[in-house]
């Protein structure tokens, strides 16, 4: 397999945020909220296919979306493996690891199939065209805000509401602080190419968590009073916590397990059905410890850390 290279040595990690920006709408309409000046593709039910790998913090955030609405019977879903190279996801864990549906072994084949000279990473979650084989978006932020808003047709009778009108200014402002201090926060330590930077990436990260620490000591959810596609955004960092950053990522001053409220409140979205099910543990560790040669360069997975206490009872439904 190929080595990534992570880490800059003597610089601050920053991730790449230039996306395929187009957005899947209801009859292909401008949509309300986000880019609106950006290729729209309209929703039907089995046009699309969700490739989302389980050991991937923001594709795991799609799949917990398709899930909890219940759109499993109007969006294929496509798992790549645990371990890729410098070249693309593959789906290895598929017979002859080629993805049913699509008929490709690697993602970057329907990249390629829209955009021949593709220049930047095969990222996932992405969502393909299956009549066409080509990729229409990787943006995971407006993926699965779209299947929130533009899919509302295809609901399960029973799904919740993930974006309430009357708590999208706190969402917002809440997602931003979370995506910038802790889903990527944890990245900033880990791929730090410096001292410096380090130092700087784990003051900026155990800030935020001890905010979410104390918010959380009064509320059960981190918006309102009920669960919303913010606490899904910090979920899925909080569920790789123990099993990867803590220790691969060197964001060590305390574990998850160690952070009784935050500790109690990733259990508790654990346990809510349509969530606990997307986490693979063995995957998330597979995934790090492997892929990243310039941190791990051994590629030993470790055996640890004790990961059975993720369903004992977390008693805030008193919060509610």
């Amino acid at each position: 397999m190929a080595e990534h290279s992570y880490v800059e040595p003597g610089r601050a990690y920053t991730r790449d945020m230039n996306y395929i920006d187009d957005r899947i709408t209801e009859d292909a309409r401008t949509p309300e909220f986000g880019p609106r000046d950006v290729p729209l593709w309209p929703v039907e039910p089995g046009r699309y296919r969700l490739i989302a790998a389980k050991a991937c913090p923001w594709a795991n955030r799609a799949i917990i979306v398709r899930n909890l609405l219940g759109l499993g019977e109007v969006l294929s879903w496509g798992a790549p493996g645990p371990v890729h190279d410098q070249r693309s996801w593959t789906f290895d864990l598929d017979p002859d690891g080629v993805d049913p549906v699509l008929g490709i072994a690697r993602l970057q084949e329907a990249y390629f199939k829209r955009y021949p000279d593709y220049p930047r990473g095969i990222t996932v979650p992405a969502i393909v065209d299956v009549p066409t084989g080509a990729v229409v978006t990787n943006d995971f932020g407006w993926i699965t805000h779209d299947l929130c808003h533009e899919w509302r047709e295809y609901h399960a009778a029973d799904a919740p509401d993930l974006w309430p009108r009357h708590l999208r200014a706190e969402m917002d402002a809440v997602n931003k602080r979370v995506f910038t201090e802790v889903n990527n926060g944890v990245y900033r330590c880990g791929f730090a190419g410096s001292q410096e930077a380090y130092d700087a990436a784990y003051d900026r990260l155990w800030t935020a968590l001890d905010w979410l620490e104390e918010r959380l000591a009064t509320r059960r959810y981190l918006v309102g009073d009920q669960l919303t596609e913010s606490d899904i955004r910090l979920f899925t960092t909080l569920a790789r916590f123990d099993a990867v950053y803590h220790g691969h990522f060197k964001c060590n001053r305390a574990k998850l397990t160690e952070l009784p409220n935050l500790w109690g409140y990733a259990r508790d979205l654990y346990q809510t059905p349509g969530i606990g099910e997307t986490i693979d543990f063995d995957q998330i560790k597979r995934h790090y410890y492997v892929v990243h040669r310039d941190v791990n360069p051994s590629g030993i997975v470790p055996a640890g850390p004790d990961l059975s206490g993720w369903t004992e009872p977390h008693g805030r439904e008193s919060l509610a």
